[in-house]
């Protein structure tokens, strides 16, 4: 029979972790919400209301370096139901996103994850660029991406058809799933759900990512409200994230509805959701070309002949571009940091020299 903890995805690996660390006198646990640096942590057998250790918190260099949902963590008990967190196991994988209104600056979506779940609803959200951001913020991250097509029942199967070929055409080799709120509706996403794999909901606010999960799981584990028949959207309830295992053995993580996605894609992410668009660069008369204005760019002209999408080609320059200024932003942001790291100990220094 699986331990509460196999049931959140605990394995040899990460036992193996705690031994080399030194953290077997801590018990272990796994963040299942997260609300103003604030977290539930679920132990062996159960939930704790806890914080950081000051150590760890005030050692952090970077958001990054605190909890986030989806996070194993080494924690202790100090009084019944609360626990302070001593330590944060290394991640397998995080997903993120640019910090809204903050230059340089990362999100973390959740960590831990092993398939994205990009959920778009076919009545009302369906885009296909959108979804190709998705695909590259889960390329990006090395987390296997999974199309969800919600709603299905609420058009008819010619336009079903259609947004399925659209898809066809410009994405490859991604898993693609069309589920309804009709009766056994959400039965073709259920039969792929693997247990003790943890899998990020990611989409829109209204898409239906809260209403999915209480089809998934059998049970109203969120709240979720009526469309608005003004404006055909959904309100969304859903205002932190939070992670559920399904009676299946899944691990599902919800999260609030995102408006912004920016690209914080360092890696090759780009170009693997891109691949079919980049495989032409081979071609390019510059070695450095930016497939964006060269006279002998292979993949500008691609597109001038009809073999690569436009919109997909426009798509992928919008991101780049993206991507480049977050790199520059970002590596502005370090230096400021470590300008600042060496004003500070010159001003320790002169303060101790001073008492002397």
């Amino acid at each position: 029979m699986m331990s509460a903890l196999n049931e959140l995805g605990y394995n040899n690996e990460l036992e193996r972790y705690r031994i080399e660390h030194e953290l077997s006198s801590f018990d272990v646990g796994r963040v299942i919400s997260e609300h103003k640096e604030r977290y539930t942590v679920q132990g062996e057998n159960n939930e704790f209301d806890a914080e950081l250790i000051g150590n760890l918190r005030f050692t952090a260099s970077s958001r990054n370096d605190f909890p986030a949902v989806g996070d194993w963590v080494a924690f202790s008990e100090f009084d019944e139901g609360k626990a302070l967190i001593h330590a944060i196991y290394e991640r397998h994988s995080i997903i993120e996103r640019q910090a809204v209104g903050k230059t340089g600056e990362v999100q973390i979506i959740a960590s831990n994850i092993d398939f994205g779940m990009i959920v778009q609803a076919v009545d009302r959200d369906f885009n296909l660029n959108r979804l190709e951001r998705y695909l590259t913020i889960c390329n990006a991250s090395r987390v296997t991406p999974l199309i969800v097509l919600s709603k299905i029942d609420l058009i008819d199967t010619d336009d079903l058809e259609n947004i399925l070929m659209q898809i066809t055409q410009r994405i490859k080799d991604v898993e693609l799933v069309c589920v309804s709120n009709q009766l056994d509706g959400y039965e073709p996403l259920r039969k792929i759900v693997k247990s003790g794999r943890t899998y990020c909901l990611l989409g829109s606010s209204g898409v239906g990512k809260s209403t999915l999960l209480n089809g998934l799981s059998g049970k109203e584990e969120m709240k979720t409200s009526e469309i608005s028949t003004s404006v055909n959207k959904g309100r969304h309830t859903t205002t932190h994230r939070e992670l559920i295992v399904l009676e299946g053995g899944g691990i599902l993580i919800d999260n609030p509805g995102m408006r912004e996605v920016g690209i914080t894609d360092l890696g090759d992410g780009l170009e693997t959701t891109f691949e079919s668009i980049l495989s032409y660069a081979k071609d390019c008369r510059y070695k450095d070309c930016t497939h964006m204005h060269e006279s002998g760019c292979a993949i500008i002209e691609a597109v001038d002949n009809g073999d690569i999408d436009e919109s997909a080609y426009n798509n992928y320059r919008k991101m780049e571009k993206e991507r480049m200024h977050f790199e520059s932003d970002a590596q502005d942001r370090k230096k400021k940091d470590k300008d600042l790291g060496k004003l500070i100990k010159q001003v320790k220094k002169q303060r101790k020299n001073n008492k002397y």
